[in-house]
């Protein structure tokens, strides 16, 4: 390779580096070059997470214990929660998706009138923006599940949306 040439491609490498460190709209679509790099964040694990206790607005909204797992992802989200024996939920939807893995317990979910029964063991998906709620059906023992959700996604984005039944957004 001449010098150059060499020396026109080592200056667009460079001019595509400094372009990736600066925002860009949909007319420089052919300027960005993905270039993964690895960053370590501050954390990895987070430790005994019920033991860090509820969050306290978030369960009194809910009406039900809610446990933040607390990791730095970017893109999703999961939350450990409960129900108390035959506790109902406020109706409520958002517009990111969520996935309940069932860890204890038996009830339903209601997505957008239709009833879904679950049990320890089952996964429940509820689509973005549908209205849901969820019921323990025993009177004696607490149900539990994980909630996976892509809200930290949506929030980045500026587009995670969360409305209550009655309440307006």
């Amino acid at each position: 390779m001449s010098n150059t040439k060499f020396n026109t491609a080592e200056t667009e490498f460079k001019t595509a580096i400094h372009d990736e460190q600066k925002q860009f709209s949909s007319k420089d679509f052919h300027k960005t070059f993905a270039r993964p790099v690895f960053v370590k964040p501050p954390y990895l694990v987070h430790r005994n997470v019920e033991h860090a206790g509820e969050h306290n607005q978030f369960s009194t909204e809910r009406k039900h214990p809610v446990f933040f797992v607390d990791l730095p992802s970017k893109n999703v989200s999961m939350t450990i929660g409960g129900l108390l024996p035959g506790q109902l939920t406020n109706k409520h939807r958002h517009t990111y998706e969520t996935v309940l893995y069932v860890l204890e317990g038996k009830g339903y979910t209601e997505i957008e009138g239709e009833k879904i029964e679950w049990q320890k063991g089952d996964a429940v998906y509820i689509p973005s923006w549908a209205w849901h709620r969820h019921q323990n059906l025993s009177d004696a023992e607490s149900a539990k599940y994980i909630a996976c959700e892509n809200a930290p996604q949506l929030q980045n984005l500026g587009v995670a949306l969360r409305e209550e039944e009655g309440r307006d957004l």
